[in-house]
């Protein structure tokens, strides 16, 4: 199958579902898609066009009037001497290469090493730092042109939306920063995007077995007809994978810190201009270590490596987490252009929420009353140094502060405060903030750097009160740079997202800002890259990406596709229950779910379930509040007959997921230990956790899968009424009918459910011998509107039923579904 090739090729977007997980993983196992043989197509792809454009170079359009021997001898020096440039790069690498083996082969032998060079670990950033270097320098706004090309954060567009950065760029307001291509017009590059590391490091691992046939400046051209040596014959992959600073900080006094936030502020001050030589940050490269950054890139492309390889630069394959490729001042920073490269982001079915999650923001009422203290502490500080534009900007910041606070105190009176939709002009209605141009503002606050200032300063004065060898307290996440996110939130058009406020379980009230529409910030990656590709297991319903993704996307340049499952179909039995033992109506809508009836029946029909089905048995509910609930009903004692816990615990041993997601490899461990014993095990886990994502349930560890319920979203929430408002009237707008619109509005509403449930079903079924049955516990299951939203693979199992049927002939099927796999 050759989808992917065709697609990067033609230059086109694509959407890919492959059941089995990730894309690249699942046929990996199949070998197709993106595996063809020992190949991937991607792969394959981006060498064929490092051929291509070799060929191009050295083939020059035909001049007439030139002799063809000329033209045959220019064309072969050329040739040759854009081969032999090349033969030297991959020449040093393998020697590199070999260099490492035998440093590897002397240590496993154990004979003596070089003494390691002495680091400076035990540089400590000193404390005495002048108090000079958190005055503000002065500000000019109204400065040339010229100045505004060396802004960054705000200034650079991170936090105003494309429609103002039109708009300002259209008045003057903001010139865009002038970006150089320093990127060679061959060195065609592929970004491999995923949600976590751990994913990313599953890719790097099965990169590590490919084996791609050696391009031509790899083979000897003076024998081309002998074989050269094994190594050479194959091509090694040149990849890096990038992280944030706390992966991959190496100054022990900053990494410490742990929070990422804290770890990023302080980096970025021990590499401040006005930060004193012998201050500064002892690992950053220079000009007196270029030979080692040197060394250090030859080194990472030597070999395919890991994120954890690089803590201890990019040619052809580059991976990175989502918040490093969706948020564009994380591009800036590491210097990413996507212009003319190929993207491709694995599981991409959560990329809409991923999206919207980058470029929303909250503060808390605490937190501003923290920044208000700071400020007012810095300004008791340096008031009198401060002058012109920076007094006047300081004090706008300290305006705005106080009108999201007078906002919030009055809310605060209210004891039955709701989360609740706000207009921005009632945030900006007090103390005169709505008198603050906001967009000059956040372009203040960009280039003068006064979050970090004040930070700085706040930090060093606490090191000073406590005293010469005294411990001062953690560092905290700075809570003015929270601030001035917030701030750059304000700027954003209202059509593209909403304010709220709710108050939280701790009593705080916070103000959020949410995005609602992710396609306008994931639209110039699109446009940028040669191609983008969307892969992962549970990408249907597929409409979704083409309406509220890429509606700027014409439909000839949109290509989905999916396949089916690899196992056979004899080894999935798909039971959809409408009732349970004693006819009880398993109807787990928000209403009746907590009727004690049907707990009772869920309890009694997993107790028989736990005896039918083998092995291990995962169950998932809509939500752990509920999941709470079933237990605590669960566990109340009768008179007559063991509870309904002690029941299933005689069937099999129950091991239970948590809430905070902490102890998910020892729940994991115990779990399959059980299994392994031959007790069997009843993991109870919950839609959305971590164990419905990333975690495979293959063989014994998941010969059940059961849902039970359909996870809608709570459509009373302040949130999905503005994100099913916001459809609506997006359709209108595009010339839909209001009818058209809440059509729309649904159909994201229940693709966003049934899109986890599908998530939590993938869980089994990992390879081509495996089997499992899925057991969906509602009546819904049976409607023709949440059946029509199951994968196709899930469609090909259900057991076909004319009418209803009841609980033990249902029991029955799975029976004789898995005597028949016994012998397997």
């Amino acid at each position: 199958m050759n989808a992917i090739y065709d697609c990067i090729a033609d230059r086109k977007v694509g959407i890919f579902e492959s059941p089995t997980g990730t894309v690249l993983a699942s046929f990996f196992a199949e070998k197709q898609l993106l595996i063809s043989g020992a190949q991937a197509h991607s792969l394959t792809w981006l060498r064929d066009f490092q051929e291509q454009g070799l060929h191009q170079q050295v083939n020059p359009a035909e001049n007439e009037e030139e002799l063809d021997w000329v033209l045959e001898h220019s064309q072969r020096e050329k040739q040759r001497a854009i081969i032999e440039q090349k033969q030297q790069q991959e020449a040093k690498l393998r020697r590199i290469r070999a260099r490492e083996l035998r440093q590897r082969q002397l240590y496993e032998s154990q004979e003596p090493r070089a003494k390691r060079l002495k680091t400076d670990n035990d540089y400590v950033v000193p404390d005495s730092e002048d108090e000079d270097r958190f005055v503000l320098a002065d500000y000019d706004s109204d400065n040339d042109k010229e100045d505004r090309r060396s802004l960054s954060g705000a200034a650079n567009g991170e936090y105003i939306s494309a429609a103002n950065l039109a708009l300002m760029e259209k008045l003057g307001e903001f010139v865009r920063p002038v970006v150089e291509d320093l990127e060679p017009v061959d060195e065609v590059k592929i970004f491999y995007c995923s949600r976590t590391h751990s994913q990313l490091t599953q890719f790097i691992d099965e990169l590590r077995r490919i084996k791609l046939p050696a391009t031509s400046w790899v083979v000897d051209l003076e024998n081309p007809d002998n074989p050269a040596e094994s190594e050479q014959e194959q091509i090694v992959i040149k990849h890096v994978p990038l992280a944030s600073r706390k992966n991959l900080c190496i100054n022990p006094n900053v990494a410490k810190l742990g929070n990422a936030s804290v770890i990023n502020e302080r980096c970025l001050e021990l590499q401040q201009p006005d930060t004193a030589k012998e201050h500064k940050c002892p690992f950053v490269p220079n000009k007196e270590k270029e030979t080692l950054v040197n060394d250090f890139r030859d080194h990472t492309l030597a070999k395919i490596r890991d994120i954890e390889d690089l803590g201890t630069i990019v040619r052809q394959i580059v991976t990175l987490p989502y918040p490093l490729l969706l948020q564009k001042s994380a591009r800036e920073a590491l210097g990413i252009s996507l212009k003319d490269h190929v993207l491709i982001i694995d599981e991409a079915h959560n990329l809409m929420d991923a999206i919207s999650n980058v470029y929303s923001v909250g503060i808390t009422q605490s937190q501003l009353k923290r920044s208000k203290a700071l400020l007012n502490v810095y300004l008791q500080k340096f008031r009198n140094m401060l002058k012109g534009k920076n007094r006047i900007y300081v004090v706008q910041v300290a305006r705005v502060i106080d009108s999201l606070l007078l906002f919030l105190d009055q809310k605060a009176a209210n004891s039955q405060l709701a989360e609740t939709i706000v207009q921005i002009s009632d945030l900006m209605a007090g103390k005169g903030a709505d008198q603050v141009n906001l967009h000059k503002l956040m372009r203040y606050l960009g280039e003068s750097k006064l979050a970090r200032k004040v930070e700085g300063y706040i930090t060093y004065i606490d090191k000073q009160e406590s005293g010469p060898g005294s411990r001062s307290q953690a560092r905290t996440a700075p809570v003015l740079t929270a601030v001035q996110s917030f701030f750059g939130a304000l700027t954003n058009p209202a059509s593209e997202g909403r304010f709220f406020y709710e108050r939280t379980d701790s009593g705080d009230i916070t103000l959020r800002y949410m995005l609602l529409d992710p396609s306008a910030h994931f639209k110039e990656a699109v446009e940028e890259a040669r191609s983008v590709i969307l892969a992962g297991g549970t990408m249907s319903p597929m409409d979704d990406y083409a309406r509220h993704l890429f509606p700027y996307v014409v439909p000839e340049r949109l290509v989905t596709w999916s396949c089916g499952h690899i196992i056979p179909k004899e080894n999935l039995i798909v039971m959809p229950i409408a009732k349970g033992p004693g006819k009880v109506e398993f109807d787990f809508t928000y209403q009746k779910r907590n009727d004690p009836a049907v707990i009772d029946a869920l309890g009694h029909a997993i107790a028989t379930l736990c005896t039918t089905i083998p092995d291990g048995v995962v169950i998932f509910f809509p939500s752990y509040r509920y999941l709470d609930d079933v237990i605590l009903r669960w566990k109340k004692t009768t008179s007559r007959t063991d509870n309904i816990w002690d029941q299933i615990t005689k069937r099999k041993p129950i091991f239970m997921e948590s809430k905070d997601g902490s102890g998910v490899n020892d729940v994991l461990q115990e779990y399959t230990k059980s299994i392994e014993a031959g007790k069997g095990g009843l993991l109870l886990s919950v839609i959305g956790g971590k164990m419905s994502e990333g975690i495979n349930f293959s063989d014994r560890l998941g010969r059940g899968v059961v849902v039970v319920g359909l996870p809608f979203p709570n459509i009373q929430s302040a949130q999905w009424k503005a994100k099913l408002e916001y459809i609506e009237n997006s359709t209108v707008s595009k010339g839909g009918t209001r009818d058209e619109g809440k059509s729309a509005a649904r159909d994201l509403y229940e693709n966003a459910c049934m899109r986890a449930v599908n998530q939590s079903i993938g869980r089994a079924i990992r390879h081509q011998k495996d089997y499992a049955s899925i057991v969906l516990l509602d009546r819904r299951y049976r409607t023709p509107r949440i059946e029509g939203k199951l994968p196709g693979w899930i469609k090909q199992g259900l057991v076909a039923s004319k009418g209803e049927r009841l609980f033990d002939d249902i029991v029955v099927d799975l029976e004789g579904f898995f005597k028949s796999k016994r012998s397997l």
